[in-house]
């Protein structure tokens, strides 16, 4: 009976994968993807830490730190996908926990910029350490399982920002130094311009410092 089901074409293989009641499996990938993100946002709440942070605050906390200098608050928004409002209560509270602090830009006095005080930066520090958890759910993943996982997140979060359904990441993907299948070997096929070296997909970066938009 198993070889004859083997030997069914793809197409009949297909009608009777559409006859298995449920979500069809765009649904379910996108219910699996849910799932990571409330295990994601959960462990933020567990990580509040000394200063009872909310998953936004410790987000723009993170946000300021990554970047490296102050930020507008509108940039802020645009970055973690947020409404004006919220983040401007969030950042209220962060000013009143003296993590993050406002100054005028340079170069437009009517403009507030948003950076981390010298609390702010050790907090940042603090969050910057990833959960245990989550490491240790990740690191059961074989290699393989683990680069193909990120070489479809990249490439999902690509089709997403070219949507506008999500912020702009500082990603290879869209970075003028990423050159993607520029080496004939498998294991390590692209080619970083900045550092000069070859990686793989399992070294794709969804976020970097040295992120230069194509």
């Amino acid at each position: 009976m198993n070889g004859l089901w083997f030997m069914k074409s793809a197409e009949e293989r297909t009608v009777r994968m559409a006859d298995v009641p449920g979500m069809p499996p765009t649904g379910q990938l996108l219910v699996g993807l849910a799932r990571l993100g409330q295990a994601v946002r959960m462990e933020a709440w567990r990580n509040a830490g000394p200063h009872n942070l909310s998953p936004l605050q410790a987000d723009i906390i993170v946000l300021l730190d990554g970047r490296g200098g102050p930020l507008r608050q509108g940039e802020i928004v645009a970055a973690l996908a947020s409404t004006p409002p919220t983040v401007s209560d969030a950042v209220r509270v962060l000013r009143k926990k003296e993590l993050v602090d406002a100054s005028r830009d340079p170069g437009d006095a009517r403009v507030t910029l948003l950076g981390l005080t010298a609390a702010g930066r050790e907090e940042a520090g603090r969050l910057n350490v990833q959960s245990e958890k989550l490491t240790d759910a990740v690191s059961a993943l074989a290699p393989d399982d683990f680069a193909a996982m990120l070489r479809g997140m990249t490439t999902l979060m690509r089709e997403l920002q070219d949507r506008r359904a999500i912020p702009v990441s500082q990603m290879c993907l869209t970075c003028r130094f990423f050159v993607p299948r520029a080496h004939p070997d498998p294991q390590r096929p692209h080619h970083c311009n900045f550092v000069d070296a070859a990686f793989g997909d399992a070294e794709l970066r969804v976020t970097c410092p040295d992120h230069e938009a194509a």
